[in-house]
């Protein structure tokens, strides 16, 4: 009888540790996480990544140490009270308009292609998730985005790579773009 329970108490702990590895691998792995010291937003990175500060441009930045041209970016706008994300317009609309406004402005000497824009619901808001291919005259790169306006204010939440790394950093760029989460 002591054996049996011995063997049900080994067989319990191993059930354990493989539930607990499995839920490490999950949706946050290779990630950590940032909160804004005001509490209304928090958003999640890759680990290893440092935060820069940039003057006149996104609220918060991080990029990573290795290749420093991956960055993940946060920008806060202001947006008229009434507003809500559907009253700027749908996902393409409001992506095209990011493309030309931010990403690829007149004179940039960049162009922007928006190649797929989709619409999720949390929480009652609505995000917009934004997809481009951005040519440089140097090289060409890849940027995930989305965009959710609370309380009168657009955040946008991007990440972006050179085209050759796209492929290996693109689920990573996925998760970090869809946790972007509204605190209050």
């Amino acid at each position: 009888m002591r054996l049996l329970r011995s063997l049900t108490r080994l067989f319990a702990c191993i059930a354990l540790t493989f539930t607990l590895g499995a839920c490490a691998a999950g949706s946050t792995a290779g990630l950590q996480s940032y909160q804004s010291p005001d509490g209304r937003f928090a958003f999640l990175y890759p680990t290893g990544w440092i935060q820069v500060q940039v003057s006149n441009g996104p609220r918060v930045v991080f990029h990573d140490l290795i290749h420093s041209d991956e960055t993940v970016s946060l920008m806060v706008n202001t947006v008229d009270e009434n507003n809500d994300l559907n009253d700027l317009g749908s996902a393409v609309a409001v992506g095209e308009r990011l493309r030309r406004e931010v990403i690829a402005t007149a004179g940039s000497g960049r162009t922007a292609e928006l190649i797929e824009a989709g619409e999720r619901e949390i929480d009652g808001h609505t995000f917009y998730d934004l997809e481009y291919a951005v040519h440089l005259e140097d090289r060409d790169r890849h940027e995930l985005a989305t965009v959710v306006v609370d309380r009168r204010r657009l955040y946008t939440l991007a990440t972006s790579t050179n085209e050759e790394r796209w492929p290996k950093v693109k689920d990573l760029f996925g998760r970090v773009v869809h946790s972007l989460n509204l605190l209050i």
